[in-house]
């Protein structure tokens, strides 16, 4: 008889040991895709954030009467002058280097912000994105392949209706890479080796099996994990662990939504822990900004009603981010959901909120 309450024991506690296991693991592997997705989503919001605002300098660029007139009267030494000096002066104000040019209506290099070497430089050749403005007259900003990869944004600049040519501003994924880092991953920014053939000037960076790695603030420890990393697998399985390391994967799309390479990120397992489970839909870095979270949430997630599907709990983390023209909706449909809540909700929200300033009058 004590056998077999021994048996039945021994049998019931390993039942219960490789559920605890099973479990565990499920557990794990949901955290695993939560993590991967909160990393896509939040990289999909930096390189907006990086193209708008090289869209923004080119803008400017383009309306500046002084190069507009340069560009027309074919006066590049005005033109180099000019764009240097606007460039330095916003790096010496701010302490963002900006990399722009001006290319001619022929596709030739009118003027570049970092040096007068290469004036009249044919770039259609290598250039295939620039013949987006045959048939538009609208900016484009996108990633794409020239003599290096890069984020380029691109606009036209007219006089009196005339074509006479384009501002670009041209980065090299540093703000997002850098980004990452800060929150312990590491960004690596893969172009397929295949297209060096036009990225001249990448064929001697780091190699990773078949692709060379284009960002150059990469952190060069994690390389020989990736050169392991098995990326025919990595590339369908989007997630693998070597070395103690999670390695996710994504893949990169040029702006003709041509697959070109990938962004493929290292996070340690020490890091692992800062990223949190999340139970509601808001809940995604927890190093991302409130504002940046909701331009990211509006973006992606809900077109129309975007608010609908939150708590009035999630509508008080996102208030402060919410833009100007976008207070007026937001805060109606909080009323709204507020209503519903009693007393002791009201409070029990605030208090989870971490509201510190006063308040005066009474919930009613």
């Amino acid at each position: 008889m004590i056998k077999k309450l021994s048996i039945g024991f021994t049998v019931f506690a390993l039942a219960m040991l490789l559920g605890k296991l099973y479990y565990s693991n499920e557990v794990k592997e949901q955290k695993i895709n939560k993590v991967m997705d909160q990393i896509n989503l939040t990289l999909d919001s930096q390189l907006k954030l990086d193209e708008m605002d090289d869209l923004k300098v080119a803008l400017l660029l383009s309306k500046n009467m002084g190069i507009v007139n340069a560009l027309e009267n074919d006066d590049e030494d005005l033109g180099y002058k000019i764009l240097s000096d606007i460039t330095a002066s916003i790096e010496e104000l701010t302490g963002i280097p900006i990399r722009a040019q001006i290319i001619t209506k022929e596709l030739n290099v009118f003027a570049r912000s970092w040096d007068d070497i290469y004036v009249g430089m044919p770039l259609g050749d290598y250039r295939i994105d620039l013949e987006y403005f045959k048939t538009h007259k609208t900016p484009r900003v996108s990633i794409e392949i020239g003599r290096r990869l890069g984020i380029k944004a691109t606009v036209p600049i007219y006089k009196n209706d005339v074509l006479l040519g384009f501002a670009e501003v041209i980065s090299f994924f540093k703000p997002t890479t850098d980004f990452f880092s800060s929150l312990g991953v590491d960004l690596y920014v893969l172009l397929d080796v295949k297209h060096t053939d036009t990225a001249v000037l990448m064929v001697n960076n780091v190699s990773v099996k078949d692709y060379v790695v284009s960002n150059l603030n990469y952190n060069y420890n994690h390389i020989q994990t990736l050169r392991d990393i098995n990326f025919k697998e990595l590339k369908i399985s989007k997630v693998a662990r070597l070395d103690g390391k999670y390695v996710f994967y994504k893949t990169m799309y040029d702006g003709a939504s041509t697959p070109i390479g990938a962004f493929v990120f290292v996070l340690p397992q020490k890091y692992f822990d800062y990223f949190r489970n999340s139970e509601d839909d808001i809940s995604y870095l927890i190093n991302v900004t409130r504002s940046g979270l909701y331009d990211v949430v509006k973006r992606e997630k809900y077109k129309d009603n975007e608010y609908d599907a939150y708590k009035a709990s999630a509508m008080e983390y996102l208030k402060d981010g919410i833009r100007s023209e976008d207070r007026q909706p937001f805060l109606e449909k909080s009323y709204k959901k507020l209503d519903k809540y009693s007393k002791d909700e009201l409070i029990q929200m605030m208090l989870d909120t971490k509201i510190v300033k006063k308040i005066d009058g009474k919930i009613r």
